[in-house]
């Protein structure tokens, strides 16, 4: 790029047509994070013992930023549907495991309840039949295996090629509307502060 093209400054755009661009390149970030996760999981698998906190930590973050790019925002809009990424499949049919994400994205999360382990509480009776202690027991509950995790990230990627081609066209929106005003608007609008790139 010659010299005489690189910007100068940056200017802040709020608006409709920012707002969505801005929700695109966040659910593109969310699914590039479960990308990385899934990545990083299929060794981790490997090498689980039982309990491994890498596992738990990094299956936990997949299963938020998968989610998030299908939550519905304050304006009731997502920045990808179901229907999208059943779009995307062989067969245009949405994979039962997109349901399964999600709920288990409910389970993993949940503020008050133990994803890991389910709790039961009993009573301990010797051989006369008298209580003579309180036993609490456990269940663990089932872990992450490498075709989930293989799943995960096929639909990841899969809509990351889709909100790659709507990013490209919600910036050109946002390039037409930008080129359309006067060099007084752009003047009247916020700068922004962006570190210089070394050369």
């Amino acid at each position: 790029m010659p010299d005489d093209a690189l910007p100068t400054s940056v200017r802040r755009l709020d608006g409709p047509q920012s707002a969505h661009l801005i929700r695109l390149v966040e659910a593109f970030d969310d699914l590039q994070t479960v990308l990385l996760c899934c990545d990083r999981l299929v060794p981790a698998l490997a090498a689980d013992v039982g309990g491994n906190v890498t596992v738990e930590a990094l299956w936990t973050l997949a299963l938020l930023s998968y989610a998030r790019p299908f939550a519905v925002d304050d304006d009731g809009i997502a920045a990808v549907t179901a229907e999208d990424l059943a779009a995307t499949q062989p067969d245009g049919k949405l994979p039962a495991s997109h349901q399964l994400l999600l709920h288990l994205r409910d389970h993993n999360c949940a503020p008050a309840k133990n994803p890991r382990e389910v709790f039961t509480v009993g009573l301990a009776q010797d051989a006369d039949g008298a209580v003579n202690a309180v036993a609490v027991t456990s269940v663990r509950t089932p872990s992450v295996d490498e075709a989930a995790v293989r799943q995960a990230g096929a639909m990841a990627f899969a809509m990351c090629e889709l909100l790659d081609e709507r990013i490209g066209a919600a910036q050109q929106v946002v390039f037409t509307h930008g080129q359309a005003m006067s060099p007084g608007q752009l003047a009247a609008l916020d700068q922004v502060e962006v570190a210089p790139v070394d050369a």
